[in-house]
């Protein structure tokens, strides 16, 4: 018998790997499918089955590429791939290693949903600055969806129970299909021109993104941005993002909350109202009490007490008056002035009276004084001056024997000759 060679698992397997890698029309696989068993490992992977009605192939995305999906995948979701077909050694299995991933029929919308984005927030359509405050006291709300829908029905229960003072006025509106842009673009523009409400609902329930599609058009973008009333946008559920969620003044993440942020609730209302009404009833207590007690401050006062004392207060204050007119009055002025003259040019007499007398007084005594020293008066006392020269001789050492001198006496002058002198020691 010949000898038969056995080969290991993982030799064929090598093997089978090897062909399928050499394999060019394997290296670019283009396949479409349903997503099922879908899981998103921590690490970033995508693990998936992709299946058709007849078959199926095991898929892994890397985290490299997974990344840079803009949706979520979900089972039952269909899609299209694009990547190469290999064996996957440990298993054994064949699968698929998807670098580019995009859903089947929707991946172009998704394309142009990003660029579209990307434009109007470059030419400010997103800015806070452009935005319009919603009022908060609407009375007549104009509700842009359409007239047969949940969304509707939502929006008129919620708005009746929380403000029933608004009006609502639903303009039908198509929400989804080929002419839905055209009609939202025409409703908005009816109620713009004829100003039909203080605040726009714009929008519609859930659906897929090709349903809501028509919320991601230019023009009904440019129509929202140029709307002089406020817009709220509430289209599809909270996960859902259209343009015009970012265009308009406020982004409702359902109908029914667009209805909820549109009008305030009653409730809420009512209790601000309770509370301002003690707040009143406390502030007019408050003003009554200090009235009271004001009224009483004024009975007890004098004036209702002794209201004689008033006129009393009065008459003392006219007497005043009185006196102080005549005293202003010119005649009695000009008798007040020549009786303080009169005054004046007394005190001004006697001043100087005294003024005199004591100058009188002061001159008889300075003439005694001069009188006790004035050398005639001496003189006449039996005093003599001797002069030599015109001067007054004080000591016998001035004079020389034989010298002329004058003796002068109180009345008249004497001329001698020196002839001896002695001086005491």
């Amino acid at each position: 018998m010949d000898e038969k060679k056995y080969l290991t698992v993982t030799a064929l397997t090598k093997y089978i790997k090897y062909k399928f890698d050499k394999d060019t029309h394997l290296k670019n696989v283009f396949l479409k499918g349903e997503i099922s068993n879908f899981k998103h490992h921590s690490r970033g992977h995508f693990y998936f089955t992709l299946k058709d009605d007849k078959a199926q192939i095991s898929a892994i995305m890397f985290a490299s590429n997974s990344s840079k999906i803009v949706f979520t995948p979900t089972d039952g979701m269909s899609v299209i791939v694009e990547g190469y077909i290999s064996v996957f050694e440990s298993s054994g299995n064949y699968q698929i290693y998807v670098n580019k991933m995009s859903e089947d029929g929707l991946g172009n919308l998704h394309i142009a949903y990003e660029q579209l984005k990307k434009k109007l927030a470059n030419e400010g359509l997103f800015d806070a600055s452009h935005k319009i405050s919603i009022p908060k006291y609407p009375k007549t709300i104009a509700v842009l969806t359409s007239p047969t829908g949940a969304a509707v029905r939502d929006i008129i229960n919620i708005v009746n129970r929380r403000y029933p003072l608004a009006s609502i006025i639903v303009y039908p509106t198509l929400v989804q299909g080929e002419y839905a842009k055209d009609s939202i673009v025409s409703q908005l523009k009816k109620v713009n021109s004829q100003m039909l409400g203080d605040v726009i609902i714009l929008g519609r329930g859930g659906g897929s993104i090709e349903d809501l599609w028509p919320f991601n058009e230019e023009t009904v973008a440019y129509e929202i941005y140029n709307s002089k009333i406020p817009i709220i946008s509430s289209v599809g559920h909270e996960t859902d993002f259209t343009i015009s969620d970012f265009v308009a003044d406020l982004r409702a993440p359902t109908p029914s909350g667009g209805a909820e942020l549109a009008v305030p609730d009653q409730i809420e209302l009512l209790n601000y109202l309770d509370r301002l009404n003690n707040q009143n009833r406390n502030s007019l207590n408050q003003i009554l009490k200090y009235k009271v007690e004001s009224l009483k401050r004024i009975e007890s006062s004098y004036v209702f007490r002794d209201p004689l004392r008033v006129t009393q207060d009065k008459s003392k204050r006219l007497d005043y008056a009185i006196e102080k007119l005549e005293l202003l009055n010119p005649i009695n002025r000009l008798q007040q002035s020549k009786i303080d003259l009169n005054k004046t040019m007394k005190s001004l007499q006697d001043y100087y009276n005294r003024y005199l007398t004591r100058k009188q007084n002061e001159y008889v005594l300075s003439i005694n004084k001069l009188e006790l020293l004035n050398p005639l008066s001496i003189m006449k006392k039996g005093y003599s001056v001797v002069k030599i020269n015109n001067n007054v001789v004080k000591s016998v050492d001035e004079i020389m024997i034989e010298d002329n001198i004058e003796i002068l006496v109180s009345d008249g002058t004497l001329n001698a000759k020196v002839t001896s002198k002695r001086k005491d020691e």
